[in-house]
């Protein structure tokens, strides 16, 4: 750190980090302390019960998540962003409601977050050094072992919801988070009440019942882990449940009261590519692998490669309405270089009775 950010009057710097992130296109900025203790017992009991299920990392990070100190030597405090990424895009219910249509989740409809958040992270940060002078910092957009919900919760950013996602009063639940680690003595902000209530929509709408309780969600049968985060196959008795979901779930957002205040984002990397929003299971699966990687370049489906997006179409084709246009799609690729594909397009023609 340097002299001039030793000397610095650090309320007043908190106050203008959050002037600056907000000119960056972040709609809140927090900051708060590193002390997790609190939430170190639940994640040791979500490790133990094996809720994280094949992501093997969250396991072997196992209790250093809990610990920015240990994650970035020196951390004092953890500068934590929101920025809003709901698209004008086809209604989400409808898409849904249209089982021949391919739902994805509407964050990952446009370009990939990450590297849109770290970009504007890492610019707040020289922003920073340009008013204080080199200081201890790293930029973290879902991509280290961190607790970003509970991080961005100490800092005022919002409540954890009984989905585990984090909810703002003004915001919902439609937004990204990022942070900076930082060995600057910030003033650290205050948390803010959990205003879920006695609600449990999110409980009882969850298809696959994986938000097993109030802030307890088993990634094991999570549409999302299934789609994205599991490398192998997708469990039988699950694939009914997943329907026309072929990349992430809305479900639990949809039904929240609170997101009758979320709000569309004007971030252009946000926008909807390729149609993604409202389009067919047959067309997406008529995708050759080339095709894939160049409609899919730059954007967050992109990192789970063509052969797990293939698996999860064609799951949705097997729950889709039959017709001339599915089982002729399916039988197309019935001899599929890869075996995972191969597998799931046969439990789909199955279906069909093929």
């Amino acid at each position: 750190m340097s002299e001039a950010a030793t000397n610095y009057d650090y309320a007043l710097l908190a106050r203008a980090i959050k002037v600056w992130g907000r000119e960056l296109g972040f709609q809140a900025v927090g900051i708060a302390d590193t002390d997790l203790g609190a939430v170190e017992v639940r994640l040791a009991e979500w490790l133990a019960a094996g809720f994280h299920g094949e992501m093997d990392y969250m396991a072997r990070h196992g209790l250093k998540r809990a610990r920015p100190a240990e994650l970035r030597p020196g951390t004092l405090r953890v500068i934590s962003a929101r920025m809003n990424y709901q698209p004008r895009a086809a209604a989400a219910r409808s898409v849904i409601g249209a089982p021949d249509n391919a739902y994805i989740a509407r964050y990952a409809t446009g370009r990939d977050y990450h590297k849109v958040l770290r970009r504007r992270l890492e610019q707040l940060a020289r922003r920073i050094e340009r008013e204080i002078g080199p200081f201890g910092h790293r930029v973290y957009t879902d991509s280290a072992p961190v607790m970003e919900v509970e991080l961005a919760a100490k800092s005022g950013l919002g409540w954890r919801g009984k989905h585990t996602l984090l909810l703002a009063r003004d915001a919902g639940s439609y937004f990204f988070l990022g942070e900076i680690y930082t060995d600057l003595p910030l003033p650290a902000d205050a948390p803010v009440s959990d205003h879920c209530g006695s609600c449990s929509k999110c409980l009882d709408i969850c298809p696959t019942g994986a938000i097993v309780a109030p802030y307890r969600v088993d990634a094991r049968r999570c549409i999302s882990y299934l789609t994205i985060e599991l490398k192998g196959a997708i469990p039988l008795e699950l694939r009914p449940l997943i329907g026309n979901r072929v990349y992430g779930c809305d479900d639990c957002q949809l039904v929240c009261p609170w997101n009758r205040y979320a709000q569309v984002s004007d971030e252009p990397d946000f926008r909807v590519r390729n149609g993604l929003d409202d389009a067919q299971l047959v067309e997406l699966f008529s995708w050759d692998e080339n095709r894939f990687h160049e409609r899919m370049a730059g954007s967050a489906i992109h990192r789970i490669g063509f052969e797990r997006w293939s698996r999860n179409l064609a799951v949705g084709l097997g729950n889709a309405p039959a017709s001339a246009a599915v089982t002729g799609a399916l039988r197309s690729r019935a001899q599929d270089p890869s075996s995972l594909v191969r597998e799931h397009v046969a439990w789909a023609m199955q279906c069909h009775g093929v």
